[in-house]
């Protein structure tokens, strides 16, 4: 029985020993979004591809 009771308070004692240390907490970077502007030069080619397919399909 005293052999139980000694088993039980040193796992006790062991699990306790090691609940944490002494190193800083790693923080992760914030994510930064950057918005993309509605102005740009790819935006054109879209529209005139439309047209220039309806007007083939018209002829």
């Amino acid at each position: 029985m005293k052999k139980i009771i000694l088993a039980a308070a040193l796992s006790a004692a062991a699990s306790t020993a090691f609940a944490g240390n002494m190193a800083e907490p790693v923080m992760e970077p914030e994510v930064m979004v950057e918005e993309q502007s509605s102005s740009s030069a790819g935006d054109i080619w879209v529209p005139l591809l439309v047209i220039a397919v309806i007007v083939a399909a018209a002829s």
